[in-house]
């Protein structure tokens, strides 16, 4: 069964703001609870083709896996896809401008896959334990941003 759970937040801050801080995954553990460390496979900066392995905790239990980026449009979009792990997933993030002065970001985050092994028992589960650290995770990267000057 299926896995796919899109989530969104308005930032207060510039589109090129958000998108340059989201995108690059070095920032990840400071906005992802579950994230505990990321390791660029491929040097930096960010391309197609770019590999980046990430240590994790999801449901209680360890996650390793490494994502290639499979599109990437500065400041409007970013794809990624498992490249190494327990289940192929791909993540996508977007950016646009919001409000009339746009001096607001609207960031999609769009997790989608395919669960195997023990995550394959649960996907109703899964999928919202991702929806609720998805919206977790959204709130910290605004809070973040929204603070930083």
């Amino acid at each position: 069964m299926k896995v796919d759970v899109l989530t969104e937040a308005v930032i207060a801050a510039p589109c090129e703001r958000v998108a340059d801080y989201a995108a690059d995954p070095s920032h990840a553990p400071e906005w992802y609870a579950n994230i505990a460390s990321v390791e660029w496979r491929t040097p930096p900066p960010m391309t197609v083709g770019s590999k980046v392995a990430f240590i994790a905790r999801f449901l209680g239990r360890p996650l390793a896996y490494t994502y290639e980026i499979t599109a990437y449009e500065p400041r409007r979009r970013l794809v990624m896809r498992t490249a190494e792990g327990p289940f192929p997933m791909q993540t996508t993030y977007t950016w646009e401008p919001h409000g009339e002065a746009a001096d607001h970001t609207r960031m999609t985050l769009r997790n989608h896959g395919e669960p195997s092994g023990f995550a394959s028992l649960g996907t109703t589960v899964m999928a919202t334990a991702m929806r609720r650290a998805q919206r977790k995770d959204l709130a910290a990267l605004k809070a973040l941003l929204e603070h930083r000057t």
